[in-house]
């Protein structure tokens, strides 16, 4: 698996220095209107790409958040690679949240599974169905099998995965992004109780979100 680069995403580099060089070239022109414009669209995109070192909490059995963001879902729902029924929590992440995606559990990667879609917006019911997706399964402890679910949204629209099938990765490692957006929901096995709310604020690969009952 190809590792990003720690402070910056490198999928942010490009985006980084386009609308630096731009800035620049503005400035050199003095168009000062364009440049503080353009100043702040450099720093904001800088700031969407940012990441950050994360802790893991010392609770080794507890299972951490795949994403920053605010939990939108706890609810049973249809594994998106099975269909059985099974206990989901589904985070929504907007413009402002860190957007690397991180391992909620140690394990081998299993499956991969992208699916093309639409964009609707992630926080409606639809968007695990109906858009744009990257499905995760991972065999973790005890051969539990947990899937991590990235989903693009009405302005995300790349969904990036740096794991690939039989990886073997830790708990809190980065695993991929989805570009300006979206959502990533998880489903988990049986007998794990979920320790957080709808409404909650979350960050991957820090916040326990489950624990084995």
């Amino acid at each position: 698996m190809r590792q990003p680069s720690v402070g910056v995403s490198l999928e942010g580099l490009p985006y980084i220095f386009l609308s630096a060089f731009a800035t620049v070239c503005f400035a050199i022109l003095d168009c000062w209107f364009m440049t503080v414009i353009l100043l702040g669209l450099t720093a904001f995109i800088g700031h969407f790409f940012r990441d950050p070192e994360r802790v893991a909490p010392e609770d080794v059995d507890a299972v951490v958040s795949p994403a920053d963001g605010k939990v939108i879902k706890v609810e049973y729902a249809a594994d998106p690679l099975t269909g059985e029924s099974r206990q989901s929590v589904c985070i929504f992440m907007n413009v402002f949240n860190v957007h690397v995606n991180r391992m909620p559990v140690s394990g081998k990667i299993e499956r991969i599974r992208y699916i093309p879609g639409k964009y609707f917006n992630a926080s409606f019911d639809k968007a695990s169905t109906d858009n744009e997706r990257n499905v995760v399964e991972i065999i973790g402890k005890g051969n539990q099998r947990f899937t991590m679910v990235q989903i693009a949204g009405l302005i995300a629209r790349r969904i990036v995965c740096w794991a690939e099938k039989s990886d073997k990765l830790k708990r809190g490692d980065r695993y991929g992004l989805i570009k300006f957006g979206s959502r990533v929901d998880l489903y988990l096995p049986e007998g794990y109780k979920v320790l957080v709310r709808v409404g909650d604020k979350v960050a991957a690969g820090e916040t326990a979100l489950a624990h084995k009952a």
